[in-house]
């Protein structure tokens, strides 16, 4: 049931999902939050999320498994001037919250990379009062769609889906949430999509860039050569392929998400 992060902790991740927002990764979520909501933000990351949502509820728990993740989390909240915020660590697949704990339980880009993703949305359910919501959205690697058509990126997506897979995880998850949704016994389910495009300069200029180091110096990396599914070599033209795509000037990216409101 374990899983292995593939993307751990670089700064060039963290630069990444530091750039997520409410607006731009739970839109489908805000409508339904309300002032007196109690949330729980299951695998906030850095927690720019968990920060935009506790402006809009009562009280945000904020949880990742372990204590030097959810530090990250507790330090961007400490300087947004969030207080009202709990931090805890706690597993996906075992919460350790009370039942029905919570309006709301929410998990972005989170069940892509846990063992048993089944599990973990019976547990968010769990820990969600009667009448309450459990939202997920997760990204879909395969659904990623760019243009020009590199065959370095085409060995980058070869790649991540490799490892991803190698470490328990599911790259494919965002067309399988509702699936999920329904192995975990919710029955009253509303699926959706939504995506990030980048195809302005600015936009191509940071997430290749952010690409190009990432595929060299990430945990990714470190797991691809010690594994022995790419070597040096490869990894330099696979940041190179990256960066060319940036550079292009009819550059465009779309990366398609999976999402799910379970009410409960």
């Amino acid at each position: 049931m374990d899983a292995v992060y593939t993307h751990g902790h670089h700064e060039s991740v963290l630069r990444s999902h530091r750039w997520r927002t409410a607006a731009n990764s739970a839109a489908y979520l805000l409508p339904h939050l309300e002032p007196d909501m109690t949330l729980l933000d299951v695998g906030s990351g850095p927690g720019t999320i968990a920060a935009d949502l506790a402006a809009r509820v009562s009280r945000v728990t904020v949880s990742e498994v372990t204590p030097e993740a959810l530090a990250l989390a507790e330090a961007e909240l400490e300087a947004r001037g969030v207080t009202n915020a709990d931090f805890r660590v706690a597993d996906a697949h075992a919460l350790g919250f009370p039942d029905g704990a919570f309006s709301v339980v929410h998990a972005h880009q989170v069940l892509q990379h846990v063992g048993d993703p089944v599990l973990a949305l019976r547990e968010m359910g769990r820990v969600t009062r009667p009448g309450g919501l459990v939202a997920a959205r997760d990204s879909d690697y395969t659904a990623f769609a760019w243009y020009p058509l590199l065959p370095a990126l085409a060995e980058w997506m070869a790649l991540y889906q490799k490892l991803a897979r190698a470490n328990g995880g599911e790259p494919d998850a965002g067309r399988r949430l509702l699936s999920w949704a329904r192995a975990a016994g919710f029955t009253d389910v509303t699926a959706t999509a939504s995506v990030w495009c980048f195809a302005t300069p600015a936009d191509r200029a940071w997430w290749g860039g952010m690409w190009a180091e990432r595929i060299l110096r990430s945990a990714m990396a470190e797991q691809a050569l010690a594994s022995g599914a790419a070597t040096e070599d490869d990894l330099r033209r696979m940041s190179g392929g990256w960066l060319e795509w940036a550079a292009a000037d009819d550059a465009w990216l779309s990366i398609t998400h999976g999402e799910i409101l379970c009410r409960v």
